[in-house]
C-alpha cells in the first residue's frame, strides 16, 4: 500500500519540502540575509556580486544543509572567504555565523507572519504509515524543526526527531553525510536496510544513498527529478500521495 519494498519497517522523513511547505520560506529568508550581506560588501569594497537566486542557488548551495555549511557553500560560490565566527555571533556580525543567525531571525519572523502549511498528500501518507504499523522519524538540519512541526500540527505522527539541535549535541555531520539519518534509524531500532528515506534535497538524497538505506524516495517539488535520480534516489515522485497504491487505482 505504501509503495515501499518488502522489509521496510521504518520511514525517515526530511521536513522542509517533503512534509511542510517551508522551502519557499527558507529560500526567502536566505535571499534577504544574503542580499543584505552582499549589498553591504558591495558598498564597502565596490565589488559587483550577483544576488542570491532563491531557486538555483538555494537548491545548489543551501537546501538540506546545516545553516553554517550553507553560508560557507554559497559565499564560496561568490569567491568570498568569511571568518566562521561562533554560533553566539549577533545577526549582523561579519562572520559566517552572523549571516546564518540573520537568516534564522528572518525565517522565524516569516513563520510568525505566514504560518506553516503541511502538504496534504504528505499528511495522508503519514496516516497510512501509522496505520501500516511502521515507525517514523523526522530528520532535519533545522534547529527550528520542532517549532515548525508544532506550527503544522504534525508532532503526533513521529516516534523520533533528529534535528539540528540533536545533531549539534551529538556532533553528527550534516547532509550529504548520512549521520543524522543513521541516528534516526537507530532511534527506531531499524537497520539502514530496513529504513526508507524521503528527501527533496539533492544533499539529502546523497545522504540516503551514502547510508545504504533500503529505499530512497526523491520528492520533486521544483522540477529536478533527473538530478534527484542522479544523486541516488530509487524513485522520484511529485508528492508522497503518489506512493499510495489505493490512490493510484
Amino acid at each position: 500500500m505504501l509503495g515501499l519494498p518488502q522489509g521496510i519497517c521504518a520511514c525517515l522523513f526530511d521536513l522542509d519540502g517533503v512534509l511542510t511547505q517551508t522551502a519557499k520560506v527558507h529560500a526567502a529568508a536566505w535571499k534577504q540575509a544574503f542580499d543584505e550581506f552582499l549589498g553591504e560588501r558591495e558598498a564597502k569594497a565596490s565589488e559587483n556580486l550577483a544576488p542570491f537566486d532563491p531557486v538555483r542557488d538555494y537548491d545548489e548551495y543551501v537546501d538540506g544543509k546545516p545553516r553554517i555549511a550553507g553560508v560557507t557553500s554559497f559565499l564560496q560560490s561568490r569567491s568570498i572567504d568569511l571568518p566562521e565566527g561562533s554560533p553566539q555571533d549577533p545577526p549582523h556580525a561579519q562572520t559566517g555565523w552572523g549571516v546564518a543567525n540573520r537568516k534564522d531571525e528572518i525565517f522565524l519572523r516569516l513563520i510568525d507572519e505566514r504560518g506553516i502549511e503541511p502538504y496534504q498528500g504528505s499528511v495522508r501518507y503519514l496516516v497510512a504509515v501509522r496505520a501500516a504499523g511502521l515507525r517514523s522519524a523526522v530528520v532535519s538540519s533545522s534547529s527550528n524543526c520542532r517549532r515548525v512541526l508544532a506550527a503544522a500540527s504534525l508532532h503526533a505522527h513521529f516516534d523520533a526527531i533528529v534535528d539540528g539541535v540533536v545533531a549539534e549535541r551529538r556532533h553528527l555531520r550534516g547532509k550529504p553525510h548520512p549521520d543524522t539519518f543513521l541516528a534516526a534509524a537507530q532511534e527506531l531500532a531499524a537497520a539502514p536496510a530496513q529504513a526508507a528515506v524521503f528527501e527533496d534535497a539533492l544533499a539529502g538524497v546523497q545522504a540516503g544513498r551514502a547510508g545504504e538505506f533500503g529505499f530512497v524516495v526523491g520528492v520533486d517539488r521544483v522540477g529536478q527529478a533527473q538530478q534527484l535520480l542522479a544523486h541516488g534516489a530509487d524513485i522520484v515522485v511529485a508528492d508522497l500521495s503518489d506512493l499510495l497504491q489505493d490512490e493510484r487505482r
